[in-house]
């Protein structure tokens, strides 16, 4: 089907892409034979790449016995199978797990489970979930509450209830070290500060991204962030929930983003990486003293038709098999590093690059009008669009998103498969420097030389 064929789908806007044809690694082809480097995984999703033959197998496997159990009639041994080594890899204590198809459908379980707790525990008074700006953290709208990332939000607020925000800990344009533990104080004590502001009786749970994803682009926390953060979250009983939909799975050099900080939840969501983009999947998973009193209360009032599907886990199994048969997280923290490096040599080139950052394979840079002022690029150039096109047209696919809550600035995200080699990061940089090359030669009126 050519691009000038109707279509009768429709999704953000009228953009037509080359139709997709194979997908194989980290490579993607179009039906007119034109080869793609999946450098952002998809939306930072197909974390082992395309078309892995394990997984696929493992899924043929499954389809033979069934597609389909509903978990009100049976249990299945995939599901069973999955939740076990899901609990395994979450932090101790974490030991319940409740599948669903995607991140915010795993968001949604989160801040429901934690307002069920609170009733279970005599603690009806809190209901307000608190969040940072920007963030991102679901669709639907209970999740969208919680994000801070108003072009997404703005048009539904009157259909919210709206949830109270904190600054995320954005160092790097506040011109703070992020590796003093000072700065990481200076920001999660804004948690303290709006908990007391809030009233601490009222304040149901904190959720956060440990390493940003497409809101902050790949924001790593700053030194002591989450240590002080949980301190704070258990004086004032306060839940704490990670979203690890988009940095767990591995793709940073721990399987979850929470463990490179040493910081457990009570509550962590995760998807995107999870299921790898070879099915719907995702995943709360909760602290046993959580879901114990919920059950004990007449059980968890939520739910999704696919929660636990049987080819779904099994994929899901298949998947978390493959990240540790094939050593892929250690490989995602190696070839993070000299990918981050090549990204680094770009500011030494381009002076509008103005911050790299991330950690493992999440990592991102950020254009700039003045590296010295962080002023980022007239909106009117379109950077975080036209970049990308530059790329696409390259043949290399990368992940962008305004910068600056969404109405300015620009960051990119370069996150390709965990299976990624060193040879495969020059892949990148070539179509990647001819795009920025052609930018730059756009966006040369408007920039100050901050090299």
């Amino acid at each position: 089907m050519s691009s000038e064929t109707k279509s009768h789908l429709f999704y953000q806007s009228r953009r037509r892409r080359p139709q997709l044809d194979r997908a194989r690694g980290i490579y993607m082809w179009d039906v007119d034979g034109k080869r793609y480097l999946d450098g952002s995984s998809g939306a930072m999703v197909c974390n082992i790449g395309h078309s892995n033959p394990r997984v696929l197998e493992a899924m043929r496997r499954q389809m033979e016995k069934s597609t389909f159990g509903y978990r009100l009639h049976f249990e299945t041994e995939p599901a069973e199978n999955l939740a076990r080594k899901t609990a395994g890899l979450a932090p101790e204590g974490l030991e319940r797990v409740f599948f669903v198809s995607g991140g915010s459908e795993a968001v949604e379980s989160a801040i429901k489970l934690a307002r069920q707790y609170a009733l279970a525990v005599g603690e009806a008074s809190r209901t307000k979930v608190i969040s940072r700006q920007p963030s991102y953290h679901g669709g639907t709208l209970g999740a969208l509450a919680l994000t801070g990332y108003a072009p997404l939000s703005a048009p539904f607020d009157p259909m919210m209830r709206p949830m109270p925000k904190i600054p995320a800990p954005r160092a790097y344009l506040d011109g703070l070290d992020p590796d003093d533990p000072e700065t990481g104080r200076h920001y999660a004590d804004m948690l303290e500060a709006r908990i007391l502001e809030e009233g601490p009786d009222t304040v149901l749970a904190f959720i956060v991204e440990p390493v940003g994803g497409a809101s902050t682009g790949a924001l790593p926390s700053p030194a002591g962030y989450l240590p002080r953060i949980r301190e704070i979250c258990d004086r004032y009983g306060v839940l704490l929930i990670h979203d690890e939909v988009m940095c767990g799975g591995g793709r940073t050099g721990a399987f979850l983003g929470g463990d490179l900080y040493g910081v457990a939840p009570d509550i962590l969501v995760i998807s995107k990486g999870f299921g790898a983009g070879y099915v719907p999947l995702g995943a709360m998973v909760a602290h046993e003293r959580l879901v114990e009193p919920v059950l004990d209360a007449g059980g968890f009032l939520h739910g999704f038709t696919y929660a636990g599907n049987p080819l779904a886990c099994a994929a899901g199994l298949a998947v978390l098999e493959e990240i540790e048969t094939e050593g892929l997280i250690a490989n995602a923290a190696r070839v993070g590093a000299v990918l981050r490096g090549r990204l680094n040599d770009l500011m030494q080139r381009f002076p509008l690059v103005g911050d790299v950052r991330g950690e493992g394979l999440l990592l991102a840079f950020e254009l700039v009008a003045d590296r010295k002022t962080m002023t980022p690029l007239p909106r009117a150039l379109n950077a975080f669009d036209r970049l990308v096109e530059y790329a696409y047209e390259e043949g290399l696919i990368i992940y962008s998103r305004r910068t600056r809550g969404g109405y300015a600035g620009d960051h990119f995200l370069v996150c390709p498969p965990m299976i990624t080699t060193e040879a495969q990061v020059e892949e990148i940089m070539t179509p990647l420097t001819r795009a920025l090359e052609r930018f730059c030669a756009e966006a040369a009126p408007h920039l100050t030389d901050a090299a």
